[in-house]
């Protein structure tokens, strides 16, 4: 038996256990093997092709896990609030982002205008729409359907890019959507906030827009200028990224769950259950609204992935800017997990669907 059926049966067996346990109400072990069961099944995913790309995912469900049943050793050590590290992480991995760019990147935005439009258009359009709908349709308390619209209110991010190489989809479209929203997010995004969540909860317009150009762009900045004048030179910095990225969101999604426990375990499923109504909603509209312009079909699968996929760190960072991690950043804690699993299963199956469309491949340079 190898190692991967090994952990497969490991896992079966931690969740027969947790189960038992629950039963029993003996819940101050049920995190300990709900956090194995989810461990051992991501390391299992990692010897079947098909579902390698969620083992990430499902990590985060077992550092999750122990989020929910013991907050209270992700909420502070001793006297330090973890709170305190998710703005430094999110600019460590916008500095990353911007270490992937290159100049021939944002050349690359005068050569597709029309693609490039109506990514940016669908991304900014649908998904706040979609998000305020949402919380028309469920009810939620107001700083909960603020976080909703936040989260909908944000650009993709990296993980966009990476769905889209792994679909076989357009990832040079998929760059420069990416970098194009993130660069106008310090204006729409706190527009959007204004005009669809200020009912909720107090939107300080100039404040947040401040906070997107602290967050995302003088790092990003930092980092193509880094990229210009230091490429190649600190081989260690390109290796590690990738994986400070990865721990940074994983740390980020914990804090935040720990923090909002109390109300995630009264809207939990219902909000579940809306983060993935919106993020598949984005796939959906964002693909036919490229399908509406008669894109070829590898871009329509491009801007499906950049519109159903946002950027949840940033929608977090945001939320503790406003003071409301608790509340306001849930929704983003909740829809980053899930549309991972989402792209990733949509990525698979395009994969297997080939295309040829007569566009052009253009090999784009993307540190993951």
């Amino acid at each position: 038996m190898n190692t991967y059926k090994l952990s497969a049966f490991l896992a079966i067996a931690a969740l027969i256990a947790y189960i038992v346990i629950t039963v029993l109400q003996w819940h101050q072990v049920g995190g300990w093997l709900l956090m194995l069961f989810f461990a051992f099944l991501a390391f299992a995913f990692r010897g079947n092709v098909l579902l390698k790309g969620f083992s990430y995912t499902v990590m985060i469900f077992a550092a999750v896990s122990l989020a929910m049943y013991y907050p209270q050793h992700f909420i502070a050590v001793g006297d330090f609030k973890l709170s305190k590290l998710i703005l430094p992480l999110l600019q460590i991995i916008m500095f990353g982002m911007g270490t992937g760019l290159r100049w021939a990147d944002f050349q690359q935005l005068a050569k597709t205008p029309k693609s490039i439009g109506v990514g940016v258009i669908a991304q900014y359009s649908i998904m706040p729409l979609v998000g305020f709908v949402i919380t028309r349709l469920f009810n939620f308390p107001p700083e909960i359907a603020a976080g909703v619209i936040l989260i909908g209110s944000c650009p993709s991010g990296l993980a966009s890019n990476v769905m889209s190489y792994l679909a076989g989809a357009n990832l040079a479209l998929s760059v420069s959507i990416t970098v194009m929203v993130t660069l106008l997010a310090p204006v729409i995004t706190p527009l959007w906030m204004k005009a669809l969540a200020g009912q909720y909860v107090e939107v300080a317009l100039w404040q947040m827009m401040w906070d997107i150009v602290q967050i995302v762009i003088l790092p990003i900045v930092a980092g193509l200028a880094f990229n210009h004048f230091l490429r190649g030179k600190f081989k260690w910095l390109d290796d590690a990224m990738p994986l400070l990225s990865m721990g940074g969101i994983a740390l980020i999604i914990v804090v935040v769950t720990a923090s909002g426990r109390d109300s995630l375990l009264k809207v939990g499923p219902l909000l579940i259950f809306a983060a993935l109504l919106h993020n598949l909603s984005g796939y959906c509209l964002g693909y036919w609204s490229a399908r509406l312009f008669r894109m070829p079909e590898r871009d329509c699968r491009t801007v499906a992935l950049e519109v159903g996929m946002q950027n949840g760190g940033l929608a977090s960072g945001l939320a503790l800017k406003m003071g409301k991690l608790a509340t306001v950043g849930l929704a983003p804690a909740v829809f980053g997990p899930l549309m991972n699993i989402t792209g990733s299963a949509l990525a698979t199956w395009w994969k297997g669907k080939k295309v040829d469309d007569g566009a052009e491949e253009v090999a784009v340079s993307l540190k993951v």
